[in-house]
């Protein structure tokens, strides 16, 4: 290895991780037989394991990853903070970094008077809106509005609450007793889904507290996607019933869609927003719930009153991770980020429309920026042909992981030209070799 050091070989360190790691989302008695990739380290969009193979990172590690891996303005911004203070706690007390990061964030958010309450994962941002939503009619002296109202297909996490909004899928039925019921309206995949959402909201408007989306694409769902129109005709709607709207943007989130927010296309000013994933560009865990001020102004009372929301955690607002998010967020302007997130969007839809569009396993391409699923039209799910398909691709070195038999292709937003090829090319091929 280039530092020296002696890096034993990929089957007994899948051996060791095995004995002793517990990964998510993983049956753990097939892991070793799955060929997982042990990551040793990562240059640029290159993840490289302990065999010094090399991979290039088309999910963005899990979609986390916005500019690549160690990019050392980041690396400098987490050894200057390193310097300075690893972490203090947010309760109670502040963090010079922190309210440095909510300043700048504050005039880019599409919420009006944004205020932050920062956490470590997507899932506990929804909750904490979640929470938010409820108490903020309780403090205004509401006692009916308790409800939320979500959409079909959604996925918000693996909380409790946050598990209660989603859709299914994932085996959270298992889970059916935790949850609380919400009202529930088409997703993404129904063509009149916004028609549907408005009317629901009009009839229920009296017992929502919140209705909760992901605006524009349902990442977890298979890439579903919406068109802007008709998700600013749900926040319209909202407007109208004086219901509040949850903005789940953990995924859809820092430039993914192609503009910084995905709300920003759909002209939505959400009175709570959530964000996470990319925030500090795949460098360390942070979330954020974002209130709008007249949210924000509701909780306001006594020291310590009934009006206060009693919630936080204790590694909320981490100022290591507020110093990435920071440096990472003013990376996006003096990088121009977004204006290549566009030009490879565009080539990404052309180059797969190019190479699957018309493959006869391919039952569709979505995509909204460098979000994009390609549907298989599987024979069925023991053909486990997502699975399969991106099995293929790892072997020739670029990594994807599939929803079901939906195969997200999710690259950095930096990718280039050339990346992009390889990535279509890789996926072609994989999809060629599983279904002939």
């Amino acid at each position: 290895m280039p530092d020296g050091r002696e890096v034993e070989r990929s089957p007994t360190w899948v051996a060791r991780d095995a004995e002793v790691v517990w990964h998510g989302f993983t049956q753990m008695a097939a892991y070793p037989d799955n060929a997982p990739v042990v990551v040793e380290r990562a240059e640029g969009r290159e993840l490289i394991d302990v065999d010094g193979r090399r991979y290039l990172d088309a999910i963005s590690s899990l979609w986390v990853n916005t500019l690549g891996h160690r990019v050392p303005e980041l690396d400098e911004a987490l050894i200057d903070q390193i310097g300075r203070v690893a972490h203090s706690t947010m309760l109670g007390n502040g963090n010079a970094v922190v309210v440095e990061l909510a300043e700048e964030l504050r005039q880019v958010v599409p919420v009006r008077g944004a205020h932050f309450l920062f956490a470590s994962d997507g899932a506990v941002a929804v909750e904490q809106a979640l929470k938010m939503a409820f108490q903020y009619w309780l403090n205004r002296g509401v006692v009916r509005r308790n409800r939320f109202l979500a959409l079909g297909d959604a996925y918000h996490g693996d909380t409790v609450g946050s598990l209660s909004l989603g859709d299914g899928g994932f085996s959270s039925s298992l889970f059916d007793p935790l949850r609380f019921p919400v009202l529930r309206a088409p997703g993404y995949a129904d063509p009149e889904w916004s028609t549907k959402a408005c009317r629901a909201v009009e009839a229920s408007a009296d017992q929502l507290a919140a209705v909760v989306i992901e605006p524009l694409v349902q990442g977890a769902s298979g890439m579903l996607c919406a068109e802007p129109g008709d998700v600013a005709a749900l926040g319209r709607a909202c407007r109208r019933a004086g219901v509040l709207l949850i903005c789940d943007e953990v995924a859809t989130g820092f430039g993914r869609t192609g503009t910084l927010f995905a709300s920003e296309q759909c002209r939505l000013e959400p009175d709570l927003l959530c964000l996470g994933k990319g925030i500090t560009g795949g460098y360390l865990a942070m979330s954020v719930t974002v209130a709008s001020d007249d949210v924000y102004r509701a909780f306001l009372g006594e020291d310590l009153g009934p009006e206060t929301f009693f919630h936080g955690h204790s590694y909320g607002g981490n100022a290591l991770a507020a110093a990435v998010a920071l440096r990472h967020l003013r990376l996006f302007t003096e990088w121009d980020v977004l204006a290549n997130v566009r030009a490879r969007s565009a080539q990404l839809s052309a180059r797969l429309d190019e190479r699957l569009g018309a493959h006869r396993a391919v039952a569709a391409v979505r995509l909204r920026g460098l979000m994009a699923g390609v549907q298989l039209m599987s024979p069925g799910p023991s053909a486990r042909w997502g699975r399969r398909v991106s099995a293929a691709a790892v072997r020739r070195g670029v990594l994807l992981r599939p929803l079901g038999d939906v195969i997200v292709v999710m690259p950095p937003l930096t990718v280039t030209a050339g990346e992009i090829d390889r990535i279509v090319e890789v996926l072609g091929d994989a999809v060629d070799e599983v279904t002939g």
